[in-house]
């Protein structure tokens, strides 16, 4: 049951019909193309996609973070069959819930200035450089609030709902990232679902598919590739932009190559390439917009890494970190550590731990506790050469 619940695996025909007979429900209710929607309560402990459902998804996340200032351990964790029945629902084509009906009465100019307000706040403290918006994290869970006590008020017109309705798409996935980052990975799934939920009523369907990514980047990052490449099969099968597929087919690349599927890997990262250089005539949606050749590159080279194709791996690693803008450091520390996985699987211990060194000072002076867990992650690979240059020193520093 561990297996099927929390790691996303898929039960077979047969313990699908034990399972639907331990629940006393009828044997033909029991499809094994539909796991794990036929379930009861598949979707238990989140908010299920529809009309409004944006303010109780978002206020779940508010109170997730509310328990754990208060040191409660009440979060509950978000299953992978809740989320893939919640993916699932999202990938129905034609499933987008309706437009917000005007309320009696026009908005006031006021409301109206509230909004600008918003946003002009929000663009503010998005764009900074990323260690200033690791410091500022407390001024958008503000902003977020703001935004869902206006959506529960309903009284901004349908032009005026839209608007709110992107506002916390993008803040609910600020939001989250910082508590990926700093591994708070309840609440960062629960702010995301928010964001999901505000896509679906606002019926931008890239937005959502950027959404279910970045839960399925989660997936991967906890070990969990099979449920990762689940959520990024079914975002695909709804997403428009050949930018956002093309990120969408490199993570689920990722994703297979740590499960071994070496043929669906190379196909993913052919289809990732195509994509990236296809002409389109809307622009890039603005959760992918920084995806460029660097990132293919370099998560190119660590799923062919995971396949075990090291020269190649390191190779396209290395050409993709130096393509990288500076602008770009949390991303940076990232690539550097992979850079010395690599030097690691070359046997050359001294070059793994100058760039994990450089990738742990990096992640030290931002302030992001996600790259250093990458750093501390590589140490025991470093036990096989404990008198390498800079091992030591670095083996020290990780563990302080």
């Amino acid at each position: 049951m561990w297996k099927w619940e929390v790691e996303g695996v898929k039960p077979d025909a047969a313990s699908q019909a034990y399972i639907a007979e331990a629940l006393g429900l009828p044997a033909e209710v029991a499809d094994p193309q539909t796991w794990p929607h036929w379930l009861p309560g598949a979707t238990a402990g989140v908010v299920e996609l529809g009309p409004a459902s944006t303010v109780p998804a978002l206020r779940e996340a508010f109170q997730a973070t509310m328990d754990h200032t208060r040191r409660r351990v009440v979060v509950s964790a978000v299953s992978s069959t809740a989320l893939l029945a919640l993916a699932g629902t999202w990938a129905q084509p034609g499933n987008t819930a309706a437009a917000q009906d005007e309320p009696s009465g026009d908005a006031s100019l006021a409301d109206g200035d509230e909004i600008d307000r918003l946003e002009q706040a929000t663009t503010l403290f998005t764009s900074q450089a990323t260690e200033n918006r690791m410091r500022t994290i407390s001024v958008l869970e503000a902003l977020l609030q703001s935004v869902t006590d206006l959506l529960e008020e309903r009284r901004h017109g349908t032009r005026g709902m839209a608007r709110l309705h992107a506002l916390a798409a993008r803040l609910a996935s600020e939001v989250g990232w910082h508590r990926f980052d700093v591994s708070r990975h309840e609440e960062a799934a629960r702010y995301w679902i928010g964001g999901l939920h505000s896509t679906h009523e606002l019926g931008d369907i890239d937005a959502g598919a950027g959404l279910l990514s970045d839960l399925a980047y989660q997936a991967s990052w906890r070990n969990r590739p099979k449920t990762a490449a689940d959520l990024l099969r079914r975002a695909l099968s709804r997403a428009r932009h050949p930018v956002a597929q093309s990120l969408l087919q490199l993570r689920l690349a990722r994703a297979l190559a740590v499960l071994g599927d070496r043929q669906g890997t190379l196909r993913a990262l052919a289809a990732a390439d195509k994509l990236l250089s296809m002409p389109a005539a809307d622009p890039v949606p603005s959760w992918c917009s920084w995806h460029s050749t660097a990132d293919l590159a370099v998560d190119s080279g660590q799923a062919l890494l995971d396949l075990g194709d090291t020269r190649r791996a390191h190779q396209l690693i290395r050409e993709g970190q130096a393509e990288l803008p500076a602008s770009r450091v949390k991303t940076l520390g990232v690539f550097t550590t992979y850079q010395a996985r690599s030097y690691l699987e070359l046997g050359e211990p001294e070059r793994a731990a100058a760039a994990a060194t450089e990738a742990l000072d990096l992640a030290l002076r931002i302030g992001a506790p996600r790259c250093v867990t990458l750093v501390r992650e590589l140490a025991p690979r470093f036990g096989k050469f404990p008198n390498a240059q800079g091992v030591p020193e670095l083996l020290a520093r990780a563990a302080a």
